[in-house]
């Protein structure tokens, strides 16, 4: 939804719920017609931002269950307020997993044809290439995504020096040595899902784990799920504190992400909600990253690289999921790096 139309009137039928059609026109008062005001009320239906109640002409709108989730956030306006003036979710939402996510489709009709696209495009373009060059263009993604989700993570290594290390072990000068390891963990993660693509179907707390620990060898991070607070810096949400707690909504999100039918859906809150959970003490969003990435090759779908995100741009994304339980901005994202790795790769 990009319209400021739209945008008025989802604003509108959240400050005053069930209206009819004609008075929400008749409210707003703009210079259109009252056809375009009930295309528009049509678009928002389709894109679940709002629902109806009663039939005919006693048809009554509110916005729907999932308008936070799915409703567009300027992300330059919000992070105007610092951290301690955002009006936010402080706490872990019990029923983001359970409820909210369980019933709502993440794309829309559009963007779930963009995506569904991209993957035919993807399918064509494999059954071309021989396994070899398969295999070569598979290591330039694992190349360019171990650099990047490092990067995220705040590693020293350029794309180059990331290149030597991950081909011929060679180290670059005056870099910490965590470093280097976390881009070898991140190889080792990658080259242990191309060659067990059913590991993480279905999705278990155990896999997850599994992936956890490939990810922080050699780091000094705990494995297994935190008996520990922690604290995420750039925001005042607080995850879960209680491992019994953390382990409950792993599995529920195991279960959500199971039972979705949509390949793109289920990377997608991979990604995000592992994120969100904070399961681990250290290294939560590079588990993500692998997971949901290791779901796309497990149904032989392209997987993605985030090559060309920037990095406060995700941060931010993830953020305001953390937040506001938001993933607009994320989708976005998401949607535009599938893209990227779709016509880069293969």
């Amino acid at each position: 939804m990009t319209s400021d139309i739209n945008k008025d009137i989802v604003e509108h039928i959240k400050n005053h719920p069930l209206q009819s059609s004609k008075e929400i026109y008749d409210s707003l008062g703009l210079e259109m017609g009252y056809a375009t005001i009930k295309r528009a009320l049509t678009q928002l239906l389709s894109e679940k931002l709002i629902a109806t109640k009663g039939k005919g002409k006693g048809t009554k709108y509110l916005v729907s269950s999932t308008y936070e989730l799915l409703y567009p956030v300027d992300v330059e306006n919000y992070f105007k307020k610092e951290q301690d003036e955002r009006q936010i979710k402080d706490s872990f939402n019990l029923s983001l997993i359970t409820d909210i996510l369980r019933a709502a489709n993440l794309f829309t009709g559009g963007e779930q044809a963009l995506l569904q696209s991209l993957h035919t495009k993807f399918k064509k373009n494999i059954a071309g290439l021989s396994t070899t060059e398969y295999g070569k263009e598979m290591e330039r993604l694992a190349i360019d995504l171990s650099w990047k989700s490092s990067q995220i993570e705040g590693n020293t290594y350029t794309l180059l020096e990331t290149e030597r290390l991950l081909k011929e072990k060679e180290t670059a000068e005056g870099k910490p040595k965590d470093d280097a390891t976390m881009l070898l963990n991140h190889k080792d993660a990658l080259n242990f899902i191309i060659a067990n693509p059913d590991y993480v179907v279905p999705l278990t707390v155990h896999g997850i784990e599994d992936i956890h620990s490939l990810l922080i060898k050699d780091l000094g991070v705990d494995r297994n799920i935190r008996q520990r607070r922690v604290g995420i810096s750039g925001t005042n949400y607080k995850p879960l504190d209680n491992e019994h707690q953390i382990r409950d909504a792993l599995n529920d999100m195991c279960e959500l992400i199971n039972g979705k039918e949509d390949v793109f859906e289920k990377s997608l809150l991979a990604l995000v909600l592992l994120s969100y959970i904070q399961a681990f003490v250290d290294g939560n969003k590079r588990t993500a990253r692998i997971v949901s990435n290791a779901i796309l090759i497990a149904h032989s779908y392209c997987p993605i690289s985030f090559r060309t995100i920037d990095s406060i741009e995700y941060k931010k994304a993830m953020l305001i999921f953390y937040e506001q339980n938001n993933i607009s901005a994320f989708k976005e994202i998401f949607i535009s790096q599938y893209e990227f790795a779709v016509n880069t790769y293969f």
